[in-house]
């Protein structure tokens, strides 16, 4: 009987992995990962939503407790907090100083989920770890294939693009079969206590915490000049860090004289003299790319583009995009779209799909309309 170790996380969806882990006969055992320090990296910032924060863990590991009691599971509570620290909140940190929006999701996986975590599973004999992510896996030629949840509306291969063969071939994602309708009435049948949890949303770390507020705690945003792309100066902004391209709230411009009605959307960013370029309409020009460069790029597979059929996703949910796929170097991707896309944003992740198979993933470096660079 092969060992599995599983992440559960005191929602439902990980709940019912274990359901499904125990019906294929595996030997489980779980564990709830510990990943932020509320205490530790809030308290002494004055963070007024502290309490919240740890009881909401708290409340989460709770939940993990009943669920594995309820399901005669063995359970383990292991911290995280200094490799979350390092490894994904640092570049968490150094992302938004460049000025770029990043994605700590992805990070999250690739360095804690599916590798400390995973080490400590293999540490302790385990023959596999598993999550409850709306995933799949297959065989390709005899290596480890990612594929996409047969509930494609809750699919997260986006976030798991950047794993690598080899944490992917220790790794099961039991509901990967499952629609999200399936989940529930499996934990209701069940009797589970988090059969009607909520499903938690948002960064980890966060919580349900104001989010510029939160990050004023750790880097120190400077005023500028909100301009058009023509120069004309529209209004001070609050800070760089606080706006992502393709935004329109927070803002603050609606109703400025001398201009129709029509939205206000945030198309740059010029990191050298610190100004935010706006302009209005949704589709205005300068939010569209026709490509982009990809770096850090984790290719699963045969890496030969030749005569092969890609699409991307720049963001999560986004529609499947047609790309052509051209190796730059051992790990740089240039990316074409010649339908052109809007809001793609550098610092986010592209996760790159044949068909069915996500076939990889990396992080967006310099977005282009044919070879002109984008202030993002």
């Amino acid at each position: 009987m092969k060992k599995v170790v599983l992440g559960l996380s005191g929602g439902v969806d990980s709940a019912v992995s274990l359901i499904e882990l125990k019906k294929q006969k595996y030997d489980v055992k779980a564990v709830f990962m510990r990943n932020w320090d509320s205490l530790t990296n809030d308290d002494i910032l004055g963070n007024p939503t502290i309490e919240d924060d740890i009881c909401a863990q708290e409340v989460d590991y709770l939940d993990a407790r009943k669920v594995a009691d309820q399901l005669n599971t063995p359970i383990e509570k292991i911290d995280f907090i200094e490799e979350y620290w390092a490894n994904v909140f640092q570049y968490f940190l150094s992302e938004y100083n460049k000025g770029r929006t990043p994605n700590p999701d992805i990070l999250c996986n690739t360095e804690i989920k599916f590798k400390a975590f995973l080490k400590h599973a293999m540490d302790s004999d385990a023959d596999l770890i598993a999550m409850g992510h709306y995933a799949r896996k297959g065989w390709i030629d005899g290596r480890p294939a990612l594929l996409r949840a047969v509930d494609q509306n809750k699919d997260q291969t986006y976030f798991l693009s950047q794993l690598t063969e080899a944490q992917l071939e220790k790794a099961l994602f039991p509901i990967g079969d499952l629609t999200k309708e399936e989940v529930r009435k499996i934990a209701i049948d069940n009797h589970l206590v988090v059969a009607n949890k909520k499903d938690s949303t948002g960064i980890c770390f966060i919580g349900e915490r104001h989010f510029n507020q939160f990050l004023s705690n750790y880097i120190l945003a400077q005023k500028g000049q909100m301009k058009r792309l023509d120069g004309t100066f529209i209004k001070d902004h609050d800070g760089l860090i606080y706006y992502t391209i393709g935004q329109r709230k927070g803002l603050g411009i609606g109703g400025i004289k001398d201009y129709d009605d029509e939205p206000w959307f945030v198309v740059g960013k010029d990191i050298t003299t610190n100004t935010l370029l706006v302009e209005q309409g949704f589709h205005h020009p300068y939010l569209y790319s026709n490509n982009c460069i990809v770096k850090d790029v984790t290719f699963r597979g045969n890496k030969d583009l030749t005569n092969r059929t890609f699409t991307a996703k720049f963001r999560y949910r986004q529609k499947d995009n047609d790309v052509k796929l051209t190796w730059l170097d051992d790990t740089t991707l240039k990316v074409e779209y010649p339908n052109r896309v809007r809001a793609v944003t550098p610092g986010q992740a592209a996760a790159f799909y044949e068909g069915d198979v996500c076939v990889g993933g990396g992080f967006i470096d310099t977005v282009y309309l044919d070879e002109a660079k984008r202030k993002y």
